[in-house]
């Protein structure tokens, strides 16, 4: 009889979270006796943490094909969708703001919409389908005069639906509305790049990649003003204050720069095809 606790386990739930991969872990290893200082020192010792930094933030904007400028490190992909869409709202400095969404939202975009709505924002929170879609003719039948931000995942975090982001981005830009998508799920697996998309705001979680938890992005236009979350220095080019960690930043680069060989996942297809032919 199998004993459950000198069994070797099995984890199959990547899309929960991630380990960390050796590329990252010795990327990470490098920084963490040096470099030591504070990133906004203006010393040697704050110039070598500010180079590691920028560099991790070259190599997530290189995944992402987009200006290094347009990379705000977070703490991960729920403070990256709640800057999304909070700090749209507070930028606009008027409680006149329609939100639209899907019913099938993570709760780090549901539950900013809900707080917004406590504040005199207004929400549409529309259906999907069998498969759980979206009909971007919903989207558009949904856009009033208020609409400011259309937030739609880029895949489903449950069930693996990739949204037909590129009509809804198409609708939305018709309409003069910024578009979000929470792409926590799919950067690293499958191409985002933020052209290509047409999105304005993105989110990522670096531990959903094989980066460490606690530290994500969100990719925002250069056109697009959004209110600081935190606030204090100006760190993050004014974005988000508070003093970086060089260590979870570069940990997320590591990631990033890792995805570029690996983006599009064709090892892991064929390894599901084999165990659904196993089964």
């Amino acid at each position: 009889m199998l004993n459950p606790s000198t069994a070797r386990r099995i984890y199959l739930d990547f899309n929960a979270s991630t380990p960390i991969a050796p590329e990252v872990a010795n990327a990470m290893r490098g920084v963490l006796a040096e470099p030591f200082g504070n990133p906004s020192s203006e010393h040697w010792a704050g110039e070598r943490a500010k180079r590691a930094i920028e560099k991790a933030r070259a190599q997530v904007a290189a995944l992402l094909e987009c200006r290094p400028n347009e990379i705000v490190f977070t703490s991960g992909g729920s403070e990256s969708n709640n800057h999304a869409l909070k700090g749209l709202f507070f930028a606009k400095e008027t409680t006149k703001a329609h939100f639209i969404t899907t019913q099938v939202e993570h709760p780090s975009v549901i539950n900013p919409c809900r707080f917004l709505e406590r504040l005199g924002a207004t929400a549409t929170y529309l259906p999907v389908d069998g498969f759980g879609r979206v009909d971007p003719d919903d989207v558009r039948r949904a856009i009033t005069p208020e609409t400011i931000l259309i937030s739609v995942m880029h895949a489903n975090n449950e069930v693996g639906t990739i949204q037909p982001i590129l009509d809804i981005v198409r609708i939305a830009h018709e309409h003069g509305i910024l578009f979000h998508t929470d792409a926590a799920q799919s950067v690293g697996k499958v191409a985002t790049r933020t052209d290509e998309l047409g999105v304005d705001l993105l989110s990522v979680a670096g531990h959903k990649l094989y980066g460490p938890k606690g530290v994500g992005a969100l990719f925002v236009r250069e056109h697009v003003r959004l209110e600081p979350l935190i606030h204090g220095a100006s760190h993050e080019l004014g974005r988000r204050a508070g003093t970086e960690s060089v260590l979870l930043d570069v940990g997320l680069g590591a990631a990033c720069a890792t995805a570029q060989s690996w983006l599009g996942m064709k090892s892991a297809r064929q390894l599901r095809d084999l165990f659904w032919n196993l089964l």
